[in-house]
């Protein structure tokens, strides 16, 4: 009974602490987003026109992901420029920062969910 007990609590303590690691990459993650949006990096929305109307950050662009390179070329923004996108969970927004990158963009940053971002505020 002893070791039964002991293997629950290994397999409880295991999972408790494999279980706060993405709320501290998460919790790091938006302090990092929040650091280059307070220092003027340009903010995109990826996600559709429905869910920016629906809320969003204030000063935010909203471009959807699959239109990312190609808006950006039309906004003239140099390849260079401290860029950081969000989306609902941090997957469309990881897509575009993926294209960006492939398109030569130097200074992006995925920023993950907008939930998140702002509980990190």
């Amino acid at each position: 009974m002893l070791k039964t007990i002991k293997a629950m609590l290994t397999v409880l303590l295991i999972v408790s602490s494999s279980a706060a690691i993405p709320v501290f990459a998460n919790e790091q993650q938006g302090q990092i987003a929040w650091q280059k949006i307070n220092g003027n990096a340009t903010l995109i929305d990826v996600r559709t026109a429905e869910e920016f109307t629906a809320g969003h950050i204030e000063g935010a662009i909203n471009i959807p992901f699959e239109h990312i390179v190609a808006e950006l070329a039309k906004l003239n923004i140099a390849k260079d420029t401290e860029v950081v996108l969000y989306c609902r969970s941090g997957r469309r927004s990881g897509i575009a920062q993926n294209a960006l990158i492939e398109q030569g963009y130097t200074a992006t940053f995925n920023a993950g969910g907008l939930d998140t971002l702002m509980s990190t505020r």
